[in-house]
């Protein structure tokens, strides 16, 4: 099974290449990614999320947008204002852990959902890292979820060869 077989169908195929290009490099490429072509949002800071399918079982890695917010590292289940969660954000939810990798360093962490104040200052955070946070928001009726992931052991970098499982 090749990595572009192992990625959530609903990736576009400039996720695929660039997860690619970052899962190749050891995380030396990848880290950041230039929206500018595709909504004039310049470079981000994008982790991979390596996470089962509770359906399939199957081993998927997913690029994301990230903040850091006190030693946690903090993404956003948008799906792009979608009335739905994305399925990695359902697969992460039935697990206990979930496996992160930031550039050239990948950990096995612990994850939780802020909630009240934290949430809203978190949310603040990450709207002024991807503005269209904010677009996304108010155009879905659901409360778009961010997860905090804490690191608590390091382990090798993410490869293709992981999604053969």
């Amino acid at each position: 099974m090749s990595a572009t077989n192992s990625t959530p169908p609903s990736m576009h195929e400039w996720q695929q290449q660039h997860l690619q290009r970052y899962l190749r490099s050891g995380g030396t490429d990848g880290h950041f990614f230039d929206f500018g072509p595709i909504n004039d949002e310049g470079y981000q800071p994008i982790c991979l999320i390596k996470h089962v399918g509770r359906k399939t079982g199957r081993t998927l890695v997913v690029p994301l947008i990230y903040g850091m917010v006190e030693g946690e590292i903090a993404i956003v289940a948008s799906k792009g204002g979608s009335p739905t969660h994305p399925a990695w954000y359902l697969n992460i939810a039935a697990a206990s852990e979930v496996e992160v990798q930031v550039a050239t360093q990948a950990f096995r962490a612990t994850w939780r959902e802020p909630v009240d104040a934290e949430r809203q200052r978190i949310w603040g955070q990450m709207v002024a890292i991807y503005p269209p946070y904010a677009d996304y928001q108010e155009s879905t009726d659901r409360l778009i979820p961010l997860v905090l992931m804490k690191p608590v052991a390091a382990i090798s970098v993410f490869e293709e060869a992981d999604l053969d499982r």
